[in-house]
């Protein structure tokens, strides 16, 4: 069985989570309401079938939630431009966690608000 490959993404958030969701402000004290707001996240699946996945509520085999609740209550579309570069070449599940969390970072440092796991 091959080994899963994984990809980072990033989904636009409605500018509402800023004002009505008090973690998502304090996390993001930086936030001039300039640029977006954003949730990055990695996948074993594309970034379309997971976007669908936080905005449905899936719910796996096991009974786990598997939706982000900020995701489904604020999310909007996927931004590809701010993630198709990291996802050229295959990573495996750590370097995802990885890229995830710099990617975060570095889109905060740009100004957006942002949040991830």
């Amino acid at each position: 069985m091959p080994a899963l490959t994984y990809q980072v993404y990033v989904i636009e958030l409605s500018k509402r989570v800023f004002t009505e969701d008090a973690r998502f402000r304090a996390a993001n004290p930086q936030f001039n309401g300039v640029l977006e707001c954003l949730y990055v996240g990695m996948t074993s699946k594309t970034p379309h079938e997971r976007l669908k996945q936080h905005k449905t509520g899936y719910v796996n085999k096991k009974g786990h939630k598997l939706s982000a609740n900020i995701v489904q209550k604020y999310g909007r579309y996927l931004r590809p431009s701010l993630y198709d570069h990291i996802n050229m070449k295959p990573m495996s599940r750590n370097q995802a966690l990885i890229m995830e969390e710099k990617l975060a970072w570095d889109l905060r440092r740009q100004g957006y608000a942002v949040w991830f796991n």
